[in-house]
């Protein structure tokens, strides 16, 4: 593979979510989900390093529990663009901001203008009542 591990790459995937899920939640959610055949205890030789080549099959399921492309797994330049924007929404929903954004993306050009000039504003008037 690349410069990342398999284990590396699923360790990310896992703790990027919250709460973690339990092997045994992903297991049991890819059996039942995708029809794909896969034990908690394989998923932690995976993500612990002790299996270290999975079947296509098994890395499209876990790909798609996670909600990335099975590049992920495989493509290094990949995972570090799809780990930048994970990292991205992470740090929107440790602002609290997740809502705002999703909800801007439906939102014309000119009513994505209007909210981040108010938004400059509110943040304008916040700094100068600190100072």
């Amino acid at each position: 593979m690349g410069a990342f591990s398999i284990a590396a790459k699923l360790d990310r995937l896992f703790k990027q979510h919250k709460p973690e899920p339990s092997y045994m939640a992903v297991a049991e959610a890819v059996r039942s989900g995708q029809g794909v055949a896969i034990s908690h205890t394989y998923i932690w030789q995976l993500r612990t390093g002790r299996r270290d080549n999975p079947t296509v099959a098994h890395l499209t399921a876990l790909a798609t529990y996670f909600g990335v492309p099975v590049a992920y797994f495989i493509d290094d330049e990949q995972t570090r663009r799809i780990d930048d924007q994970l990292e991205l929404m992470q740090t929107f929903r440790a602002a609290g901001v997740t809502e705002i954004a999703m909800r801007a993306a439906d939102v014309s050009p000119r009513g994505r203008d209007l909210i981040n000039e108010l938004i400059r504003k509110v943040w304008e008037s916040e700094r100068q009542a600190d100072s």
